[in-house]
């Protein structure tokens, strides 16, 4: 899980982001708001961790930015100001939580479990979701999610992406897919599976660093993080 830590206190900082990489965290720090807003555009992360007093841009606007585009990825509010006013104004941007300095690093933790815990798709005992790095598949809803935020697909996209998925890293070809996806209802000499293809990739993978689709040129196409 990454976490994107928004404090310009350099200490803290740099022990707040020791302390969530022992418990099996990513860590990435930024030391102002422009800089933070920047780094999110490129990157994926679980949730956002934000200091309200920072240069640049505060973390309480750099809050109502994220949730202009980002609806869902969990974020707390890590701050010195304590008053009910401070706390409703965080509220009121759609912060998550909000948590007052001095704090025990073992409460943030437990802030951050329960937050992550309540975002992830709920699980099934079959063979329902599927994982791959952080793209998580659930079939029995027929939804997508990856780096926590769920993507909307056409359900013959859902149907493409289930099938590469299930693949599990193995090439399969044009043909296989038009078999499986389509039953044959059109010409394979067509370059509608190529569409599609193309389609998922700037559904799934134009926003991420880390690209999943990829193309076995003159074989087929196979969705892994490798």
């Amino acid at each position: 899980m990454n976490i994107l830590l928004l404090e310009d206190d350099l200490i803290l900082s740099a022990e707040l982001c020791k302390f969530l990489e022992s418990n099996n965290f990513t860590c990435d720090k930024i030391y102002d708001g422009e800089t933070f807003l920047r780094q999110i555009k490129n990157n994926s992360y679980e949730l956002y961790l934000l200091d309200i007093n920072v240069p640049k841009i505060n973390g309480l606007d750099v809050c109502q930015t994220i949730r202009s585009f980002d609806k869902s990825t969990p974020i707390i509010i890590i701050s010195a100001y304590g008053d009910i006013s401070d706390k409703k104004d965080a509220f009121n941007r759609l912060a998550d939580d909000y948590l007052v300095k001095p704090f025990q690093f073992e409460e943030l933790l437990l802030r951050i479990n329960s937050l992550l815990r309540r975002k992830m798709p709920s699980e099934n005992t079959d063979q329902d979701i599927i994982r791959i790095d952080d793209l998580i598949i659930n079939k029995t809803e027929q939804k997508v999610y990856r780096g926590g935020n769920e993507i909307t697909l056409t359900l013959k996209e859902f149907q493409l992406l289930a099938y590469l998925a299930e693949a599990q890293g193995r090439t399969v070809s044009k043909q296989q897919i038009t078999e499986h996806v389509w039953e044959h209802n059109f010409n394979t000499n067509t370059n509608t599976v190529e569409v599609y293809i193309n389609f998922l990739r700037k559904k799934i993978d134009k926003d991420f660093k880390l690209k999943l689709i990829h193309t076995r040129s003159g074989f087929g196409y196979y969705l892994s993080p490798l």
